[in-house]
């Protein structure tokens, strides 16, 4: 069998895992925000952080909102989908290659922690919303210079379902405090993220989360210069991890869900490799 055959082999099954995973995390207590059921406190605690141990683990950057970017029980929008969606990839991730990441255990810090730098990649959510002080842009900034990968998902346009706020400009405007005179180029379908481990064929109609029009696709590459590495992606108009933290219950239809952990799976190659 070729690695070719193998490939495709594996994309036919990687919703029936998720859905086994999906099913069993499901079980522990999980809420559709993300937060915990029966527990003491505030319903978007962090977890306890696992200590870095050289295997690779999944990170998701903390934030403060503006205002707006707080969902029922006041969960701040970094929080949405954790940690269920990546908890679901990381075992895709684990079933079709050798990673051997940590599965349950899911990491989260802000971008001013020294911690960072332990992490290749950082995935970062709900952007429209997102703020950062002067110590957290530096932070990011060092960090993507330094050979870091920002993943950018669950991106809404402006006033999605009635929520003030949100939209590419708040983003666009605190990325240009990261990175002053930061460009946000067009991916193509191909560039070499979207074949980094699975072939995707095509972006112009990727599966959409919000039934809102297509997913606009965007990169932030070093030195704004496209022949170089990229430094970030950008989910917008989408949420590819949506697919993720649902195919374990139904509500997404299998290619789809498919699709959505191909992406995932390349954009974690290709910050690990790049």
């Amino acid at each position: 069998m070729t690695s070719r055959d193998r490939r495709l082999g594996v994309a036919t099954t990687l919703a029936l895992v998720a859905i086994a995973s999906g099913a069993a995390l499901a079980q522990r207590g999980f809420d559709d925000y993300g937060g915990f059921r029966g527990l003491i406190g505030p319903p978007y605690r962090p977890l306890k952080n696992i200590p870095y141990d050289g295997r690779f683990t999944f990170l998701r950057v903390r934030y403060e909102p503006a205002p707006g970017g707080f969902w029922p029980g006041r969960r701040p929008s970094w929080i949405h989908g954790y940690p269920l969606a990546e908890q679901n990839l990381m075992k895709i991730m684990n079933e079709v290659s050798y990673l051997g990441a940590h599965e349950d255990d899911i990491n989260s810090v802000t971008l001013d922690d020294p911690e960072l730098f332990h992490y290749p990649i950082a995935y970062i959510i709900e952007v429209g919303w997102w703020t950062v002080n002067e110590r957290e842009a530096a932070g990011l900034r060092d960090y993507l210079h330094k050979g870091g990968f920002l993943f950018v998902d669950d991106f809404k346009p402006p006033g999605w379902r009635g929520v003030s706020g949100g939209g590419w400009e708040p983003f666009a405007a605190t990325m240009r405090r990261v990175l002053p005179g930061v460009e946000f180029f067009d991916m193509k379908a191909d560039d070499p993220v979207f074949h980094a481990f699975f072939e995707i064929a095509g972006i112009d109609h990727f599966p959409q989360a919000y039934v809102a029009g297509d997913p606009i696709f965007k990169g932030i590459f070093e030195d704004n210069d496209r022949r170089k590495r990229l430094m970030a992606i950008i989910n917008y108009n989408t949420d590819v991890s949506q697919y993720w933290e649902w195919s374990g219950r139904g509500f997404r239809p299998f290619d789809q869900t498919n699709e959505a952990y191909k992406l995932g799976v390349n954009y974690v190659i290709y910050g690990l490799t790049h």
